[in-house]
């Protein structure tokens, strides 16, 4: 019988080799025959791994020392774990193996100096659809010389055995002796920049996007999740970069003096993104071709090089399921809780449950089944807590974090970096997780719930037409009214150019308090960190898309509703077109003021130029350019990174709207609410005339293509806030041929908007 080999080159192996090089093993083979920029190695194969066992008949007394131990108790697993390992490390490792693999290493040198190698696991069954080992045995980087090298190899064998390996076997009731281990050997990255890559949204499953996430040196920290990383989304096909968010990072993991430190990066490279747009696009490109290649998404482990890109690690994601790309499953309600913390969300799903604090794994023990784990950041020791987990909150770490990934295979909420969860909360708390949108709620409905045995289904199951992506790409841009800074972390991941319409009512309403009432009495300090804090929210979720805000549009009526309103604010027989919009800037330059100040802080402080603005209800030419000399006056000046916008809700604006725009503006977005409403004089809230309402009434139709045609003459964009396109298609139509740069709709009608206008796109193009 031919024996197989004990080492092969990257080269010799492909993804049907499993069984002797494991998944991670197999892929490296694949990706390198294909061309993708792996870079070269070796593997000692799983035939060395099993000729070591059976040299040294470790099989009988290893068998004897599982059987005698129950899996749930943590402190009787570690013993067992340490006393496996010891065997395994002390025993000899046959001459014809340590040969084979010097040998190899000689040949990957090829000089004078040893080479600097990455000595990494991979277990003969890993990876496979219905089950996922990654993470659960060692890696070693920046190991050099042979004798180092024979060491970590006999270290890696023995990491088939840590605690959280024997657990995780054992709950899936895998043999342990028909697991293997394979130990690639690759020449390490010295990476200026490193990081996980998914070709699926694992948040939302949204097949259409790519999630890229990166720090600063050696990826490892990453994994661990012990450092929060850069966010980049990108859209397939098109190749938009939808979100880049950036994560301060003041240590980093690199080689010095022959050992891996960390050490602390210089003040201006700590806030700094990591990569750049090209190297985003280019990274995501690579991983789209890997998906196609293996017909299923995967996460892939990448690193940057002396400005090159390289994949050192792909496996398919073991989450996804034909059941999650089709369902949003959301059983509770978050209706009417405070929102206590934000952080980003890992894994989707909604729970209610208790807290409890782990300050490490040794705590692990103490965390009962449904309750809520709260900790500063969990590692692979963490598993057999997280499977009692209700639900998972972390101060540290990313959507590809240790926590991020456990959670979405064991199909529990998750939220990451948060950094002062376990601050904030006390054990026995009561709070609702909401996984998809990164929220804690204050409370909630605790639930009994009934755990059903699921099988994970085989991945191959799901049609590879599932996998592909689906969405319309279109020349006219989808943005998204938002009012609600809960809302920006989840429709951020939507299939949206940005926000085209960023009310403040609901920022300032949530503050509850007039702001004439807190400059009197010198508190206006408040009111900018209130609006601040919520901008910032949106301009971060969003960046680099546009966040168009639109300065506070609160009637008289609406104002004094506000603690303190009453003394500021006057009864108006009709408040709708009363004193609101520019003219209540003009007036009143102190609040709008204000405005401008969180506006500017936004911008400056926090850095997120993508934070436009748009000023509301603007009567006259002479308005506009009063409101423009406040705005310059603040420090707000006209340019490519900050667009001023015009309100279209008034007939003078359309019958003025050369002058308008000539007074100096980027923009206009059509109120079709408002204008409609003015046009027609008609109350849409009152029943008995709103059946006259109806954007496509002529004289509104007029209007509108005035309105377009103009904006597209003078080349300014020119874009339409309201339910009417999505609702109306003969109408979208209308839109699109004038020339309209963009519409804006409420977050429902953001995939049914963009269907309607990539058909008509295509029709007029025909």
């Amino acid at each position: 019988m031919h024996q197989k080999p004990f080492v092969v080159d990257f080269n010799e192996v492909g993804r049907t080799d499993i069984p002797l090089v494991g998944g991670k093993g197999a892929n490296l083979g694949e990706m390198i025959g294909i061309g993708f920029p792996v870079p070269p190695g070796f593997i000692v194969t799983a035939e060395a791994y099993y000729l070591l066992i059976e040299k040294n008949n470790l099989q009988p007394q290893i068998k004897k020392l599982i059987r005698q131990f129950d899996p749930q108790d943590s402190t009787q697993l570690n013993e067992i774990s340490k006393k496996i390992k010891k065997l395994i490390l002390k025993t000899d490792v046959p001459a014809e193996i340590n040969q084979q693999i010097i040998e190899h290493y000689q040949q990957l040198s090829r000089g004078s100096q040893p080479a600097l190698v990455a000595v990494r696991s991979s277990a003969t069954a890993e990876d496979l659809p219905d089950a996922s080992f990654a993470g659960q045995q060692e890696t070693f980087l920046n190991v050099r010389g042979e004798e180092d090298l024979l060491q970590k190899v006999k270290e890696c064998w023995a990491s088939l055995f840590e605690p959280r390996a024997i657990f995780y076997r054992e709950e899936k009731g895998f043999d342990h002796f028909k697991v293997g281990i394979a130990v690639p050997v690759q020449r390490m990255v010295q990476s200026e920049v490193a990081g996980i890559m998914f070709t699926i949204n694992p948040v939302s499953n949204d097949k259409n996007q790519i999630v890229i996430e990166a720090i600063y040196g050696l990826g490892e920290k990453i994994v661990q999740g012990a450092y929060t990383p850069d966010h980049y989304l990108v859209q397939k096909n098109s190749w938009k970069i939808l979100q880049k968010k950036i994560a301060p990072q003041e240590l980093e993991m690199t080689l010095k003096d022959g050992e891996n430190q960390e050490l602390k990066l210089s003040e201006s490279k700590q806030n700094k993104i990591k990569l750049t747009d090209e190297q985003i696009v280019e990274l995501a490109q690579i991983g789209d071709k890997i998906q196609q290649h293996y017909r299923f998404p995967q996460d892939i482990e990448w690193a940057l090089e002396d400005g090159k890109l390289y994949i050192v690690q792909s496996r398919p994601v073991t989450t996804i399921t034909l059941e999650s790309l089709e369902k949003d499953q959301n059983e509770v309600s978050t209706e009417g809780l405070k929102l206590i913390l934000q952080g980003d969300p890992a894994s989707p799903g909604v729970i209610t449950g208790q807290v409890k604090i782990l300050k490490s794994a040794k705590e692990i023990n103490q965390l009962k089944d449904g309750e809520i784990l709260v900790t500063d950041m969990t590692t692979p020791d963490f598993v057999p807590a997280m499977k009692r987990a209700a639900a998972i909150v972390t101060n540290q770490g990313g959507q590809t974090s240790h926590a991020a990934i456990v959670s979405r295979e064991l199909g529990i909420p998750c939220i990451v970096g948060t950094e002062t969860a376990t601050v904030e909360f006390k054990n026995g708390q009561v709070i609702t997780v909401d996984g998809k949108s990164g929220s804690v709620y204050q409370g909630g409905e605790l639930l009994k719930e009934l755990k059903e045995d699921k099988k994970t289904q085989e991945t191959v199951k799901i049609p590879y037409q599932k996998l592909k992506p689906d969405f319309e790409t279109t020349r006219t841009k989808i943005y998204v009214n938002l009012a609600e800074p809960e809302l920006a972390a989840s429709i951020a991941q939507r299939n949206v150019d940005g926000v085209g319409l960023l009310r403040a009512e609901f920022i300032i309403a949530g503050m509850g308090v007039h702001p004439r009432k807190l400059i009197k009495e010198k508190r206006q300090d408040e009111f900018v960190q209130g609006l601040v804090d919520g901008l910032k929210i949106f301009a971060k979720e969003f960046n680099p898309r546009p966040v168009i805000y639109r300065a506070t549009d609160f009637k008289t009526n609406e104002y004094a509703n506000l603690e303190g309103g009453q003394e500021f604010e006057t009864q108006e027989p009709n408040p709708m077109i009363g004193f609101r919009g520019a003219s209540r800037y003009i007036e009143d330059a102190q609040v709008f003021e204000l405005e401008l100040k969180a506006i500017k802080e936004v911008r400056e402080k926090h850095g997120y130029k993508n934070l436009w603005m748009m000023i509301p209800f603007v009567r006259t030419v002479k308005q506009l350019e009063d409101v423009k000399h406040i705005v310059a006056a603040n420090g707000l000046r006209r340019s490519p990174s900050f667009q001023l916008w015009m309100m279209v809700e008034i007939p003078s604006n359309v019958i003025l709207l050369d002058k308008f725009i000539e007074a100096g503006i980027d923009g206009v977005s059509i109120g079709s609410n408002d204008l409609t409403m003015l046009i027609l004089g008609v109350d849409r809230d009152n029943s008995r005339v709103a059946d006259v309402y109806d954007e496509r009434n002529e004289a509104v139709l007029w209007a509108l293509e005035k309105t377009i045609k103009t904006c597209k003459k003078y080349g300014v964009s020119c874009s339409i806030c309201g339910q009417a396109p999505s609702t109306y298609p003969d109408l979208s139509k209308k839109l699109v041929k004038w020339g309209a740069t963009s519409v804006s709709v409420s977050p429902d009608a953001i995939e049914v908007t963009r269907e309607i206008v990539s058909k008509i796109e295509k029709d007029l193009n025909k």
